[in-house]
């Protein structure tokens, strides 16, 4: 038996459980695919690996249909839609895998930059996939959005131009600017965080061309950002009450406590037995991390959603100048038993703050209002929270 903890903090990653393989995400390899050639418009999506860094593999994907696929590509959608709808259109992206070093992107043969300039495209490109194989397999990962099954690439032809936006252009031509300043420039012009974090995978931003694993491109947006709004943040006054907020979602429960104290975060989740990460457990398991006024030198144990969310409240003050100290904590059901990447972090924390909040005059009443919402022991929270070193001790009692 596998210990739950050990899924909790590998999610597929470490292999901490000794296996050679992760026994939950192996059930996203059967899917198959029997023609070996795919025309269709590639949202667009590219796929960037991690196996065998530096070396890596570089999936541009399409599904088998030709028009607006933008919404396969599309977070706020991907909240609204039927987890079906959602499942069936990211596993119908087929992607043909060329390997590359990841200073390739520094002198792009003719596939990589077809590759890059897909990834720049504002709306849908036709393209051809022509692959050594019929594709199999697939992916379901707890940071990025599921993928349809792959095969090395032999050929790919793109039929219709992409169509960048002027910003995307200017950055992309700009060499000498840093990749963080980058992406912040396409935020604030409004692009996605999910089409920034692919133009960084491919290699399209910084002086430093490099390609970047998808899985670390999404957290590296996430957390770039985030990093320069909480510096905005800092400078606002604080709230003046407490203010909750929470939100029921497709088996999740996410609660965000804002305090009137200076800028502090803390991101935990509690998964109970049968969800994603605690399949064979017969306990709820509670993972905390947070951050105090100055930051944190490492990554967090429990990974990008920690950024994810992150952005999704530090966006939140940053539109009502404001300051806080925000405790965001997520329950996860027995049933909510797949991995479907960080976006559904971020889009509901997003769409939590959208909720008008619910206001107490103190930090008490506040926990006796959230110890309601919780199916957990709110004792099990406190026990890790950076609330424990407040004034809450009679909750611990």
């Amino acid at each position: 038996m596998i210990k739950p903890e050990l899924c909790i903090r590998c999610r597929g990653a470490k292999y901490l459980c000794g296996l050679s393989y992760c026994p939950i995400l192996v059930k996203s390899k059967v899917v198959r695919v029997h023609n070996k050639e795919i025309y269709g418009s590639s949202p667009p999506t590219i796929f960037v690996g991690r196996s065998n860094y530096p070396k890596i593999t570089v999936y541009p994907s399409a599904p088998p249909i030709v028009g607006d696929t933008g919404k396969f590509e599309d977070p706020k959608y991907w909240l609204i839609s039927d987890l079906n709808e959602f499942l069936t259109m990211r596993l119908s992206l087929i992607r043909g895998g060329v390997r590359y070093d990841i200073n390739s992107a520094k002198n792009p043969d003719k596939v990589l930059l077809d590759i890059q300039l897909m990834s720049l495209s504002a709306r849908p490109v036709d393209v051809e996939l022509k692959l050594v194989k019929p594709p199999s397999g697939g992916i379901l990962d707890d940071n990025t959005p599921p993928l349809g099954p792959s095969a090395p690439l032999e050929k790919l032809n793109v039929t219709t131009s992409p169509s960048p936006l002027r910003v995307t252009e200017k950055v992309y031509s700009d060499t000498d600017m840093k990749a963080v300043e980058g992406i912040l420039r396409l935020y604030k012009a409004g692009l996605d965080v999910e089409k920034i974090s692919r133009i960084l995978s491919v290699g399209a931003l910084g002086h430093f061309r490099k390609l970047v694993p998808t899985r670390w491109s999404i957290t590296a947006v996430d957390k770039s950002i985030s990093d320069f709004l909480i510096e905005k943040i800092k400078t606002y006054d604080t709230i003046d009450k407490v203010e909750i907020y929470f939100r029921k979602f497709q088996r999740n429960l996410f609660v965000a406590i804002l305090i009137p104290k200076e800028w502090s975060f803390e991101w935990g989740e509690a998964w109970f037995p049968g969800s994603t990460w605690n399949k064979w457990g017969n306990y709820v398991d509670v993972e905390v991390d947070n951050e105090g006024y100055f930051g944190r030198t490492d990554y967090p144990e429990i990974g990008g959603c920690y950024y994810a969310s992150r952005l999704g409240v530090t966006e939140f003050l940053e539109s009502r100048r404001k300051q806080a100290t925000a405790i965001l904590w997520r329950e996860i059901y027995e049933g909510f038993n797949l991995p479907i990447g960080v976006w559904f972090v971020r889009e509901n924390i997003r769409q939590l703050f959208k909720e008008k909040p619910i206001i107490f005059e103190d930090l008490s009443s506040a926990l006796n209002f959230v110890k309601k919402l919780l199916r957990i022991d709110l004792k099990l929270w406190l026990r890790k929270s950076i609330l424990s070193y407040n004034t809450i001790d009679k909750w611990l009692k």
